[in-house]
């Protein structure tokens, strides 16, 4: 993975075979990203450089992180169970997510159109930190699997779209990851889950 925030915009992140090539996701939207870049920093966020992505923090708390697919690119609320969303313009890692956490474009030229409503969300999210204010913690009776645990610290979105599922779908995983003997068995499952997991859904639903 990149160790300088440069590396990200001008290259990508470095996480897979893609990297520093035109089909890499990060350069296909490179002009939005740096447009959502030139707003956090308006807003007087600090830029780091967290799990290979750019994370704007503000009162030594993550505000938001900045992540590209194929398909779209996002920018998305740490704290998201407490954004009042008065635009409405959050949406969920999958339908079954019980936060909507992230606003996501599939157009550069959108990103120019909201900078209002994102300013605004980030000034929100600003006020939250400022005060101390965190969201309620949610009670888990289930203790994840090593391998589970390590691949949400190294990937956000990832463990913003796990930790948005049911306590019912989450809980699927560790069953099911926690009856595989062999740690990587356990990690070659969670890397078939992925898609599963941003899409909403439970280990064994289709």
């Amino acid at each position: 993975m990149i160790t300088d925030i440069e590396t990200y915009f001008e290259l990508g992140c470095g996480r897979c075979e893609r990297f520093a090539t035109a089909d890499c996701s990060i350069r296909q939207w490179s002009q939005g990203l740096n447009e959502l870049r030139e707003i956090c920093l308006e807003s007087g966020l600090v830029e780091t450089l967290k799990w290979a992505h750019p994370c704007y923090m503000h009162a030594g708390r993550n505000i938001v992180i900045l992540g590209a697919f194929r398909g779209d690119f996002r920018i998305s609320f740490f704290d998201a169970a407490l954004m009042k969303d008065a635009e409405k313009v959050l949406e969920r890692q999958g339908p079954n997510t019980r936060h909507a956490d992230m606003i996501r474009f599939t157009d550069n030229a959108q990103v120019e159109l909201m900078k209002p409503t994102i300013k605004s969300y980030l000034g929100e999210a600003k006020e939250y930190a400022d005060a101390g204010i965190k969201p309620p913690k949610e009670e888990i009776t289930f203790e994840i699997p090593i391998e589970l645990a390590e691949a949400l610290e190294a990937d956000p979105i990832l463990a913003s779209a796990y930790y948005g599922l049911t306590p019912g779908r989450q809980k699927s995983y560790v069953i099911n990851l926690n009856s595989a003997k062999k740690s990587e068995t356990r990690r070659s499952r969670i890397a078939k889950f992925r898609d599963k997991i941003f899409a909403g859904k439970g280990a064994m639903e289709r």
